[in-house]
This record gives structure tokens, C-alpha cells and sequence, in this order.
């Protein structure tokens, strides 16, 4: 059996034009001319005028203080990160833990007919805390029907990118290529392989100079 954990918004006159009397008539026979509206003193303006531009004054800073944050918020995002993830300015230490913990699971999820021993031994290795206990647990359910039935895992790491990089601890997301089929005995022919692609967000530790894994999660 195989752990499945593994396996998403009037026109104005024209200018230049000039309005004459026709031939014949006096000025004063044409009709008068209204008197123009006297213009609105400042007194009498409504008050939702100022009203208004007080209102897209106050707008006007709060965009302005808010671009300011924006952009300093930014600034640190752009200035901060890079030298919090090693991930992004350490090759050689990304390189390192991405082959470490790659192997480490491609050891500890492979086993033959003849039992798990050689992936516990791996297991108690490159394990530790949250993981160690995981995979303890999970073995302890299948260790017998993986004997008896002869069944036979092997797990390689296809891609590693390490997420997060910082001094000791490591975050990484692996892609893991699983491929098990059953020993049908002799005389019995051979049995089909299955294969299977598993996706995990390992979390690592380094510990004297050497990664262990501590937190496994199936995504």
C-alpha cells in the first residue's frame, strides 16, 4: 500500500458678428435690451461651493499622503526582502539544501520486497521533529502490508525550488516522480508499474552543518 499523502463617467453669439437694425427704424423704436443679471456677490454663493472645494481639497492630501505610504512601502519590500531570502542572493546555499533535501526523500520514500529498514534508517537521519513523527506514524500503519504484499517504491526528486532561504531554516516546494509495483511471485509474470507525481512543501533545518527535515506537508 502506498502512502496516498504523497501522491491547484441661447448658444453664445459667434464672434465677430454684429446685430443691426433694420433700414428705416430709430434705435429707440427697437425693443430694449433686458438689463444683465447682476453677478452673484460672494455673500450670496451658495455654500456648497465652498463646501465642495473643501471637500476635494481634503481629497487631494489624502491621495497624496497615501502615495507617499505606497511607495515607501514599496521601497521596503524591494529593499528588505532580497536580504532576508538567501534564496535569492545565495546560489551556493540554495543549491545545497535544494540537493539535500531532494535526496533525503527520494531515500526515505523508496523500499523493496525486503522491507523498509533501509528507508527508516535514512529516515532516522534526515528527520526530525514534526517529520520524524510523521513518518514514524505512517510507517507503523503499513510497514506489514508493504512486506507481504511486495511492494516495491521508488521516489525521485523531478524539481526542488527552495521558497525561502534564512540562515538555519529553508522552505522548499518539491515535485516528487513515484513509481511502485507489486512482486506477483515467481511464475506469476511481471506486474504493470504505476507511476505517480507527489507535490510537497518541506520545511528544513540546518543542524550541525547538515539539513534535516522537519515539516512535510502533501499540497
Amino acid at each position: 500500500m502506498t502512502p496516498t499523502w504523497l501522491l491547484r463617467r441661447s448658444a453664445a453669439p459667434e464672434p465677430g458678428t454684429v446685430d443691426e437694425t433694420a433700414p428705416g427704424t430709430d434705435a429707440e423704436d427697437a425693443p430694449a435690451e433686458p438689463e444683465a443679471a447682476e453677478p452673484e456677490t460672494p455673500a450670496t454663493r451658495p455654500p456648497n461651493g465652498r463646501l465642495r472645494t473643501a471637500v476635494l481639497a481634503g481629497t487631494a492630501v489624502v491621495l497624496v499622503l497615501g502615495g507617499c505610504g505606497f511607495f515607501y512601502g514599496a521601497h521596503q519590500l524591494r529593499s528588505q526582502a532580497p536580504a532576508r531570502n538567501q534564496a535569492l542572493t545565495d546560489a551556493e546555499a540554495t543549491s545545497r539544501v535544494a540537493g539535500d533535501v531532494g535526496n533525503a526523500l527520494a531515500r526515505i520514500f523508496s523500499y523493496t520486497p525486503d522491507g523498509t529498514a533501509a528507508a527508516e534508517r535514512s529516515a532516522s537521519t534526515v528527520l526530525d521533529g514534526r517529520a520524524a513523527r510523521q513518518y514514524e506514524t505512517l510507517f507503523a500503519r503499513v510497514r506489514d502490508d508493504l512486506t507481504e504484499q511486495r511492494v516495491t517504491l521508488s521516489t525521485r526528486a523531478v524539481r526542488t525550488g527552495v521558497i525561502e532561504l534564512d540562515g538555519d531554516r529553508a522552505r522548499l516546494l518539491v515535485f516528487l516522480d513515484q513509481t511502485s509495483h507489486r512482486d506477483p511471485g515467481k511464475g506469476k509474470g511481471d506486474a504493470a508499474a504505476t507511476t505517480a507525481a507527489a507535490q510537497l512543501t518541506v520545511t528544513a533545518r540546518l543542524d550541525d552543518d547538515r539539513w534535516q527535515i522537519v515539516d512535510i506537508k502533501a499540497r
